[in-house]
């Protein structure tokens, strides 16, 4: 396996700073009885049908479903650790586990749904809308872009290889529409749009304010739909979450321009800035560029921290699924924080030439690491060969920083 043998070397086995009470997200007794009730969140409230609930009296950390063991382990440097013995049952949980609930998330412009198991866990479910080799349209802006649910795969599994492990686990799922929807959903505005196709597949499209209509309807085969499940990160009620918007955010306007694109000393009023005037955030942001330009994202326009952990902590890489839209093109102005600041950090610069040499080829490692997913084969193979041909790329901007 290269992906063992990448986790082996040494620039993967550089340790995190100490992690007192202080650095973690949830200080937890692990003799101590959890009740998820306790919270006064819904989100964590299961629905009646859950057959499982966590054993009453006093319980050991062992007993405690994957989902909760994911989040007791948020600390101020990682969203979860390296060798996380933890990861294959997380993954196979959102792979399989029995959906008790599904309702539809509010917000934002595409339909996604949250998902709830018998253990309390939840997970959001981005459904498949176009095939693995459909590219964007050419005329299309990034912000009319379609959300693909196996961007959203494939961009956890490229974070976690870049060892930047800012993504929370994501999941490919074969749902079943009928039973694990339409028969089990208690929103009542979700059920209001399902149908049956001419083609006698069984569809549906939600409210939400871009794709939601009878012409985008997500149709089964016949009521089988493809899609990813994300572990969702805790309740804001019992972590807060800051939103940061990104000084490279694009004006999100089909002829007006951002400031960054016109300025090219625009790096310098960001370095003046809070919180960019200290720290590692602006560097961490630059690590977020490398990420996106890999998979050709345009659309990050914000970004979201643990408010626990001040503006000493790690960005959570939020929101994926625009990523991987078109292998032909490599969008050089994604890579603009870089060229301007001519910043990175070592450690990821060391890691980027590890992954462009033979043994360690960055396509090979994604390609093995999303061998293991249930909706294998999740990118089509020139999407791959794109990943090794934009991290020359990078290694070239970097390379004219030096110079």
């Amino acid at each position: 396996s290269k992906l063992a043998a990448l986790f082996e070397h040494p620039l993967y086995n550089i340790p995190v700073p100490e992690v007192t009470d202080e650095d973690k997200l949830f200080v937890v007794n692990p003799m101590e009885k959890f009740s998820l009730q306790s919270s006064g969140s819904d989100e964590w409230v299961s629905s009646s049908k859950a057959e499982t609930v966590l054993p009453t009296g006093k319980t050991a950390y062992d007993t405690y479903p994957a989902w909760l063991k994911f989040h007791i382990g948020i600390n101020r440097y990682e969203l979860y650790p390296r060798r996380d013995p933890l990861m294959p049952t997380l993954l196979r949980d959102l792979a399989t586990m029995r959906i008790v609930s599904s309702v539809q998330k509010s917000g934002g412009t595409q339909l996604k749904l949250i998902m709830t198991f018998p253990n309390y866990g939840q997970a959001l479910f981005k459904p498949m809308k176009q095939s693995r080799d459909q590219e964007t349209p050419v005329d299309f802006f990034y912000f009319s872009d379609f959300e693909r649910h196996n961007a959203e795969i494939a961009a956890f599994h490229l974070d976690r290889i870049l060892d930047f492990r800012r993504i929370p686990p994501v999941s490919g799922r074969l749902v079943n529409i009928t039973k694990e929807i339409r028969d089990i959903t208690t929103d009542k505005k979700l059920a209001k749009t399902f149908f049956i196709s001419p083609a006698g597949n069984v569809c549906f499209y939600g409210e939400c304010s871009y794709y939601c209509s009878t012409e985008h309807a997500l149709c089964g085969k016949p009521d089988q739909l493809e899609g990813s499940m994300a572990a969702l990160l805790p309740d804001k009620a019992l972590a807060k979450r800051r939103s940061w918007r990104s000084p490279w955010r694009r004006s999100y306007h089909k002829s007006k321009k951002a400031e960054w694109e016109l300025n090219p000393n625009y790096c310098a009023q960001v370095r003046q800035t809070p919180p960019y005037d200290r720290g590692h955030r602006l560097l961490d942001l630059i690590d977020m560029a490398v990420l996106d330009f890999l998979m050709g994202n345009m659309d990050r326009h914000h970004y979201e921290t643990f408010e626990k952990f001040g503006n000493d902590t790690f960005l959570l890489h939020l929101d994926n699924g625009r990523g991987f839209g078109t292998h032909s093109h490599d969008e050089l102005s994604i890579l603009a924080p870089l060229q301007q600041c001519c910043s990175i950090k070592k450690s990821t610069y060391l890691r980027l030439q590890l992954l462009a040499t033979e043994p360690y080829r960055l396509s090979e490692l994604l390609r093995e690491a999303l061998a293991t997913d249930r909706l294998a084969p999740v990118l089509a193979e020139p999407h791959l060969r794109a990943l090794d041909r934009r991290l020359g790329k990078v290694l070239a901007a970097v390379g004219r920083c030096l110079a």
